[in-house]
Order: C-alpha cells, then structure tokens, then sequence
C-alpha cells in the first residue's frame, strides 16, 4: 500500500473526478498512473479511445437523446440550410 498526500485544490478535484466517473479515488489513480507509464514507455501509445476515455458521458443532453439517428438528423439540417440559401 502506498499513502499520497494531496493539497485541498488536488484533493477537492479528484473526489469531483471519481464522482463524476463512478470510480473509487484508488480507481481514478490507478488509471492516470497506467495513462502516464503508456505515455513514457515506447510502443505502449494509449489508443484514441483510451485518450478520450474521460471525455465519454460527460455531456447531459437533458434526455435528448441526440446520438440516436444523427445520420438522419444531419441530413435534415443539411437539407434545410440549403433550403434557405436558395434564391426564390
């Protein structure tokens, strides 16, 4: 076992970042330890989905629901704006 000592300002974010993630402290420490050795160690590159990791979910759409259909939904609003650039 190993004891951290973090200032109020380090402490405050990493109770803030578990929380947000559903992680233990041990958990959110952990996994920045493993991001930092893939980073330092050649050949051991994070993967594009291990980069964006902590940015996955962190948006609430207030239910909206926006990634279902978005094929659909682009083309609508494509289709609309070049409605509206049209000359009547």
């Amino acid at each position: 076992m190993t004891t951290v000592r973090l200032d109020p300002t380090t402490r405050a974010a990493l109770e803030r970042l578990a929380k947000h993630r559903g992680q233990t402290r041990s958990e959110v420490i952990r996994d920045a330890i493993a991001r930092l050795v893939g980073e330092d160690e050649p050949g051991q590159e994070a993967s594009a989905l291990e980069r964006l990791h902590p940015f996955v979910g962190v948006i609430d759409s207030g239910g909206r629901q926006l990634s279902r259909e978005s094929g659909r939904k682009l083309r609508e609003l494509l289709e609309e704006r070049h409605r509206a650039r049209r000359p009547r």
